[in-house]
């Protein structure tokens, strides 16, 4: 498949499972009401977090290291390393679900409201459901199975729309969160069907190999996995604080509104992190720097062209989507989303740098600037939202996302290979400014008209960098030939 096609899937893919995230979350916004949505918001947020601790470190450390496999050595030993990071994220899996279930009350006092007890002990088992479903996404990434990938996504799309909102209807927040557990299960034994190795043996080696790759994998996976846990607290946090000092589920319920529909880019571009990781780590492994050096460069100019008008449209069209998703209730969430918006665009680009940094082996920086994060996250909230209330943890979090993809631009830069375009970027929120400007003027909000309002000012904007002579023949190229096999 040429890189349009590879993207255009998994960017479906992705948009699929996301907007199912999207109809559950305005379904059950609607369905259950601001304060009852709330405390689902808590409960689903708390959950992920905690999932995302197990649900991708080994997963990100197996997906590295098949990436490098060359391809006549590729089905003997994907089911090798395959077969031993499995064992390892189920043994931490089930020990997390205990710990979690038991901490249960801690979670329900930390937040003041011992009612949350029973829902975040049901939401527990997720964590080992989501994991075996995640598992399998990083390993079709590592094998380069992009279409199956892409296509496991949308069938976890289409289960957890299909449970959660169904068991939801029926079972109220209980339900819902019973739809969580589920889904994730069914998409796992979906993926061990499409399995392309599934019936090779794995690569005999002795014990004393078997343990040496486990500690090789382990080893990679624990700086990730520390910055999973660091990364969606910095995400995550205000959210649990708007709680916590307001004491108000109406507005943490608006508030949840404001960030689900505030990262439509964030889950726009987030397939660029899968794609992004085997290539440099397969580059970096070859010593191919130019190689390395044009998918950074290509990877700052997509960027660019695409993720910059989408955050500059997104919020501007702040009140459409609101209403779109939620209905006129949730209105009051516009101001706080129109500054999240921009937040979640820099950590979207902080994240897919990251991936980079991974692949190229310096996995122990991105922990360390997310443990910078969080810290630095839950202090401006602190203070913010005792003194601004939503606005103030809205601008808490964008500072924070700010300054932190400005720290992984840097590292990027000096660790993988220099990449950053200043002129273009100039240009970037020159034409930016432009369309928001052009959207003030002419554009109207609260009817689905944002939709090719949006796709009208994109296309402006990309027309412009065209006619400057900063989109090239070359970008055509580069995006619909096929690419070279990493193998």
């Amino acid at each position: 498949m040429s890189l349009f096609s590879v993207s255009l899937w998994l960017i479906l893919s992705e948009l699929s499972f996301n907007l199912s995230g999207y109809f559950i979350h305005a379904f059950l916004g609607r369905f259950l009401g601001p304060a009852e949505y709330g405390r689902f918001g808590i409960i689903v947020t708390f959950s992920t977090m905690i999932v995302v601790l197990i649900g991708r470190g080994i997963p990100i450390a197996m997906s590295k290291y098949l990436s490098e496999i060359k391809k006549e050595e590729l089905p003997q030993k994907a089911s090798l390393i395959k077969n031993i990071a499995l064992k390892e994220q189920l043994r931490i899996a089930l020990l997390l679900t205990i710990v979690y279930w038991l901490l249960s009350p801690f979670f329900s006092f930390l937040l003041k409201d011992s009612t949350l007890t029973p829902l975040f002990r049901l939401s527990s088992f997720a964590i080992i459901t989501f994991s075996l479903a995640t598992f399998f996404v990083y390993y079709y990434n590592g094998i380069e199975a992009f279409g199956r990938q892409a296509f496991l996504k949308f069938f976890r799309a289409f289960f957890r729309v299909g449970m959660v909102v169904t068991l939801g209807f029926f079972f109220q927040t209980k339900g819902a969160i019973w739809g969580q557990i589920l889904a994730p299960f069914f998409v796992f034994l979906f993926a061990l069907i499409l399995d392309p190795f599934r019936q090779v043996p794995p690569h005999p080696i002795s014990q004393e190999e078997k343990s040496l790759l486990k500690k090789k994998l382990l080893h990679f996976a624990w700086p990730i996995t520390l910055f999973l846990i660091f990364y969606e607290l910095m995400i995550s946090l205000d959210l649990y604080l708007v709680k916590a000092f307001l004491q108000n589920d109406e507005q943490t319920g608006i508030y949840n509104a404001a960030l689900t529909v505030g990262r439509l880019p964030y889950y726009a571009f987030y397939f660029l992190t899968f794609l992004i990781l085997p290539k440099i780590s397969h580059s970096l492994s070859k010593k191919n720097r130019a190689h390395t050096e044009k998918i950074m460069r290509n990877l700052f100019r997509f960027l660019i062209f695409l993720l910059l008008p989408t955050i500059t449209l997104t919020s501007f069209f702040a009140p459409s989507l609101l209403e779109f998703f939620y209905g006129t209730a949730y209105l009051p969430a516009t101001a706080p989303m129109q500054i999240l918006t921009w937040g979640v665009g820099f950590l979207t680009v902080f994240h897919i740098l990251v991936s980079a940094l991974n692949g190229s082996g310096k996995n122990t920086i991105p922990m360390w600037l997310a443990l910078g994060g969080m810290l630095a996250n839950a202090l401006l909230n602190f203070f913010f939202i005792q003194k601004w209330g939503l606005l103030g943890s809205a601008w808490a979090t964008t500072l924070v996302a700010f300054f932190s993809m400005l720290l992984t631009i840097f590292y990027a830069q000096k660790k993988i290979c220099p990449f950053f375009d200043g002129r273009l970027l100039l240009w970037g929120l020159f034409f930016s400014g432009f369309i928001f400007f052009l959207a003030h003027l002419f554009f109207f909000q609260h009817s689905l008209l944002f939709i090719p309002s949006s796709l009208f000012l994109l296309a402006l904007y990309l027309l412009l960098f065209v006619l400057i002579g900063k989109i090239k023949k070359t970008d055509y190229q580069n995006l619909f030939q096929k690419p070279k096999s990493n193998r």
